[in-house]
This record gives structure tokens, sequence and C-alpha cells, in this order.
């Protein structure tokens, strides 16, 4: 779904040596959250921040990630292109983070923000045209570009595309497909990714 801009050639390192830890990331979002109807995506911030948070307490990664996770030989560095509004960032990060955790060091992982990096976002549209996050760009261990992901699963993004088209609402629909789905999309394609490397 995301293509990359060939044409544009970026210093990965830079942003990935820019880019903030998981903790760090969780901290400005709580700081953001406090901030109330001072932020300009205050509505979004609280529903988005209980469900990233029920996520990294029960999430239970699946036999599938876990063994392309054992099976990956080499390095690689994770930069996840995000914002905290995002609804979509808030079903998936949970997932990178604890694959990237369960890589016994061999994934280093950080996060950076869109509309701060507009250069990076642009480089990774989705079908060439829209700047929908999160985005999972995969570094090799001297930050080269090897690949990346997102905004969402196939079925997830032909589910909002379709409801787009028709000018309707997705939030509602997207967020329960994510619960019946129960975050098997998500590792099933993040598995692959690790696969194919």
């Amino acid at each position: 779904m995301t293509e990359r801009n060939n044409e544009t050639k970026l210093d990965y390192k830079r942003y990935f040596n820019q880019a903030i830890s998981y903790d760090q990331y969780l901290r400005n979002f709580q700081n953001e959250i406090a901030e109330g109807e001072d932020s300009e995506y205050a509505q979004y911030l609280p529903q988005n921040w209980q469900r990233q948070s029920r996520l990294d307490r029960k999430l239970k990664l699946s036999e599938i990630l876990i063994s392309a996770l054992d099976n990956l030989d080499r390095q690689l560095n994770w930069l996840v292109i995000t914002e905290h509004w995002c609804g979509d960032a808030s079903q998936i990060i949970p997932i990178i983070n604890k694959a990237a955790d369960k890589s016994n060091g061999k994934i280093d992982l950080r996060f950076i923000y869109r509309d701060e990096n507009l250069e990076l976002m642009d480089a990774h549209l989705t079908d060439g045209r829209s700047r929908s996050i999160p985005i999972l760009i995969q570094l090799d261990s001297d930050l080269n570009y090897i690949s990346s992901y997102g905004p969402r699963p196939a079925e997830a993004q032909k589910l909002v595309m379709s409801l787009l088209s028709r000018q309707e609402p997705y939030s509602i629909p997207l967020h329960t497909w994510y619960a019946k789905d129960k975050q098997q999309s998500i590792q099933n394609d993040i598995a692959e990714k690790i696969s194919e490397i």
C-alpha cells in the first residue's frame, strides 16, 4: 500500500538518530493529553490512549510472529512515522513495540512524528498520494532502507477506501474491524515483512 518515492534520497540515518523511544513516545502522549483543549487533537487522544494502553497490557504475540522473530538472523532498525491522534496507530504501535521487545535485541525501534517530518512522510505515501499513518520503515544495520509497511492491514484499508468512496465516516467501522480481527492481521503482516528479509 505504501509506495516509496524512489526519486527522493533520504538520510534515514539522520531521521533515525533524531527519533524517540517507545517510552518517550508514551510520555509525550501523556503530556499532550494533559494539555486538554489546548491540544488541536484533544477529542481523539483519550480514546487512543485507552486503546493503546489496553493492548500494551493484554496483547499476546501470535506464534507466527514469534517464529519470524526467532528466525531473524540480522540486526534491523524500525522507524515508525506516527502521531498520537491517529486511531490506526493506537491499534498497531503496541504490536510493533511488543515485536521489537521480543526480538532479543535484534530490532531497534524508534518513533518519529509525521507532521514534523513531511519530507520523510512524503517519501512513503499510501497509494502515492495520502499521508496515512502509521508507517513502519525497515532499515538495515547501517540504516539503509529495506522496505516499508502501513498504514493498516490490507483488509482494513479496503474497508476504509470503500467507505471513503461513498463519503461515509469510517472510524467506527474500522475500529470494529480491529476488534473482530484481534490484531491477527497486523501480526501476520509484520511476520511476513520480517521473513522477506
